[in-house]
């Protein structure tokens, strides 16, 4: 009682429009009401963002990832930051759980921005504090912020789900070399074996896909392919590649369920047992209509660490219990 009254006292939780649900669910468990707060978009699309009560001295924690339409959703986020840095906030966190623009972290060719970097420098002109963010692509994009960022990760709550399915012939499949890490950190937590694949991104922004071996035993296994984002559905090449290699079966555990164009229709269409997701971003009913999409909230992991930052305590000491390196 005496953490909440703390809370109520001292902590404000602003939601913007792109997650209202998670800011709810953040709201209930910390037993924090939102804020009170009139976003509009005015009719030549500008958005005007209005705080309905003080946050003078406050401890403020916006939450908003910036997921499509990603541009909206960004500029949304900078406003809100701006306005409560004008209300004379004490410190403002942007809990940003997509972070949009983080797979244009390096270039690739010629002529072509680090966008990540530049939207990085947004944030801090803007006037944040700090920002918290769950599975960045890379995990070398905290670097180019030049404030505290905190990178989360979802393998406990997402390796928890596959933990209850009790499987005893499963192995976690890296689909390529960068998610390697990552797959690491759910054999560490399932104790099961890890299989790697290789693959090649060709063409402007890696859009002509080529994979080309699966290395380690796949044979009658059940394979749980991991991956940070599920967006246009190019992951269903790599199932159709597990199941020539002799799988039994395949679940698919994504941290943010993206799912734009027919990406929904080829899940729908292939022998995916389950994509399992969190709800970092909105997965409207639509997409869950074919029955194989699992939603895990992240919600009491982000409740922990808002706690953790306000209070001025260990992000990292959260992860410990499930014997986790901080940061991923």
């Amino acid at each position: 009682m005496v953490a909440k009254a703390l809370c109520s006292n001292e902590l404000r939780l602003i939601a913007g429009r792109a997650n209202p649900e998670l800011a709810k669910e953040i709201a209930s468990i910390l037993g924090v009401p939102l804020c009170d707060i009139r976003i509009n978009t005015f009719a030549d699309t500008e958005t005007h963002v209005q705080i309905e009560e003080s946050v003078r001295g406050k401890d403020v924690f916006i939450i908003q990832p910036t997921c499509p339409p990603v541009n909206e959703n960004l500029m949304e986020l900078l406003i809100m930051i701006d306005a409560c840095r004008r209300a004379s906030a004490r410190q403002i966190t942007a809990i940003v759980p997509y972070f949009g623009y983080a797979r244009q972290d390096h270039k690739s060719t010629g002529r072509e921005p680090v966008t990540a970097k530049m939207v990085a420098d947004m944030f801090t002109t803007a006037g944040v504090n700090r920002v918290v963010s769950v599975d960045l692509h890379a995990a070398q994009t905290q670097g180019f912020f030049s404030i505290p960022m905190d990178h989360l990760t979802a393998v406990p709550t997402m390796a928890g789900y596959f933990r209850n399915k009790g499987f005893s012939d499963a192995v976690i499949v890296s689909p390529d070399a960068g998610r390697v890490k990552m797959a690491e950190k759910y054999t560490d937590i399932l104790q099961i074996p890890m299989v790697v694949m290789t693959k090649r991104r060709k063409g402007i922004g890696g859009k002509e896909l080529e994979f080309f071996d699966i290395i380690g035993n796949v044979e009658g296994k059940t394979a749980i392919v991991i991956d940070d984002i599920i967006s246009g559905g190019s992951i269903i090449t790599e199932v159709e590649t597990l199941f020539k290699g002799g799988v039994k079966e395949v679940y698919l555990a994504v941290t943010h369920p993206i799912l734009v164009g027919a990406a929904t229709e080829l899940l729908n269409a292939s022998h995916i047992k389950e994509l399992v997701v969190t709800n970092t971003v909105p997965v409207p009913e639509e997409k869950r209509s074919g029955g194989k999409v699992k939603v895990l909230s992240i919600a009491p992991l982000l409740s922990k660490v808002i706690m953790a930052i306000h209070d001025n305590e260990s992000v990292s000491h959260i992860f410990r219990e499930d014997k986790l390196i901080f940061p991923v």
